[in-house]
């Protein structure tokens, strides 16, 4: 009895909500399909993925109309100011057309008259997303002083996002850096600057805060990345400085003076340094771990007279063997792209967890690509060594900040595409053949007007198979209270 009156009830309600329709009528046809934001036509998104709410690009029209219907059947509705779907029907959806397409119907009303667009259709991957979230910084694009920062958490199959710590709790310091290991979110390490800097390590339950600058290695631990392992975690140390452009499309210039890279055992708290990646006649830069622990990437170009010659400074892209037993680092150093050869410069490489392919950025010089409007996304495979840009995926405008999702058929990257100033939020995936697909901005419940309002940028982006559980006020009275490991 009860189910009947549930479905009584529900019933009742769908007839409402269809008296309230907007009912289109004296529609006009238009040859093309809307122009939407974000621009969702074409995109390939994995079931577990939050509704694509779009609105009209066009501010002019007041009203839209929608309706999606799956190939493999179902169908939903939305309509109003934006498209507004509802998050347990769109789920259902996306189930029931795995591997298949959704066929989108857009209506919409521009000064009383309402036109009728083209269907589009957004792909359904039959790979799924296996992640609970992502995780970032999110910072506004300053150019000497910062203000308001934190590390926040979003749920990728709602519009939830949670801080996980905020710069107003630990006195305006500058956090960055939240690495987790393989989206691990019970490992994970960031960087705090400032009076009370530490570098935090996250793991067993446990937190230990490092000290952030160690005069031994000549600069402060930035640029991490784990080892599978989880018993060694790679940094760089980096004096880095910066200058302003004041004739290019260019607005400030990131460099280092000097900069090496490291490993830190986390089991017996040492630092292994080796000759081959701190050298004093090369900059080494941006380290990552192969997914099987057996070599360590890094970029790396030859020291000069900084700021003087900046435009030729030119990262080539590296790889030297790893011991894990021992934490011994090989005696000879491969270079797997050239920038000799290319002329352009490497910057953030990022192996996929399957062991198949190599992400990174590639820029005319430099390696701090956010700033860098030419940047783009190469794919290095790894079993052939053959590398290309990233097509279908880059822009005319920086991408940069990428990493893999663990099953490695999704990935994540900033770019600044949508107006050239803020970073934002994009995801895209490659199949088996390595075919990519069309990225999609990161989904929000009214996203022309949060993206409008939001005068932060995305910064330093990862996934996470869980939620990061944290207590903020507790981490802030740790790093105030100056208890560091040497």
């Amino acid at each position: 009895m009860k189910k009947i009156n549930r479905w009584a009830l529900m019933t009742l309600l769908a007839l409402l909500v269809s008296a309230c329709s907007l009912h289109p009528e004296h529609v006009q046809q238009v040859n093309q399909q809307p122009a939407i934001y974000p621009d969702y036509i074409g995109v390939t998104v994995p079931v577990d993925i939050a509704p694509l709410n779009f609105s009209m690009a066009d501010d002019a029209f007041t009203d839209i109309y929608v309706d999606v219907k799956g190939e493999k059947g179902g169908s939903i509705h939305a309509e109003g100011a934006f498209a507004d779907f509802d998050i347990d029907a769109w789920h259902q959806l996306l189930k029931a057309n795995k591997g298949s397409r959704l066929q989108v119907s857009v209506t919409a009303r521009k000064e009383g008259i309402w036109y009728q667009y083209h269907d589009f259709t957004i792909e359904v991957s039959p790979n799924p997303l296996d992640e609970w979230g992502v995780t970032y910084r999110r910072i506004a694009p300053s150019y000497a002083l910062y203000g308001h920062m934190g590390l926040y958490q979003r749920c990728l199959s709602d519009f939830t996002e949670t801080a996980m710590l905020e710069n107003s709790q630990v006195h305006g310091q500058c956090m960055n850096c939240h690495t987790a290991n393989r989206s691990n979110p019970d490992q994970y390490v960031f960087h705090v600057r400032g009076e009370h800097g530490a570098t935090v390590v996250h793991q067993h339950g446990k937190d230990e805060l490092l000290k952030a600058r160690n005069d031994s290695l000549g600069g402060s631990m930035v640029y991490p990345y784990w080892h599978p392992s989880g018993r060694y975690c790679a940094f760089s140390t980096n004096k880095t400085a910066q200058m302003f452009h004041t004739g290019n499309n260019k607005r400030i210039e990131v460099f280092d003076s000097s900069s090496d890279v490291f490993v830190y055992d986390m089991e017996r708290h040492e630092v292994l340094k080796d000759t081959l990646i701190m050298t004093s006649a090369w900059a080494e830069n941006t380290p990552a771990f192969s997914p099987d622990g057996k070599w360590l990437y890094f970029t790396t170009t030859r020291c000069g007279d900084y700021p003087k010659g900046y435009q030729q400074v030119k990262y080539s892209l590296c790889r030297v063997a790893f011991d894990e037993k021992t934490g011994k680092i090989g005696a000879e150093v491969d270079t797997l792209v050239n920038a000799d050869k290319t002329g352009k410069s490497v910057t953030w490489p990022r192996p996929s967890y399957d062991g198949k392919y190599l992400m990174y950025t590639q820029l005319d010089y430099g390696y701090f690509s956010v700033w860098h409007p030419e940047a783009d996304l190469y794919l290095l495979d790894l079993q052939t060594g053959a590398t290309s840009p990233m097509a279908g995926v880059n822009s005319m405008r920086s991408e940069s900040l990428h990493n893999w999702s663990r099953n490695s058929r999704w990935f994540l990257f900033t770019s600044r595409r949508d107006d050239g100033l803020y970073t934002r939020l994009y995801f895209s995936s490659i199949d088996e053949k390595g075919r990519l697909t069309k990225p999609f901005l990161l989904p929000q419940r009214n996203p022309k007007q949060y993206y409008r309002r939001l005068m932060y940028s995305y910064n330093t982006p990862d996934f996470t198979s869980a939620p990061v559980k944290t207590d903020a006020r507790e981490m802030g009275r740790k790093i105030e209270s100056n208890k560091r490991r040497e």
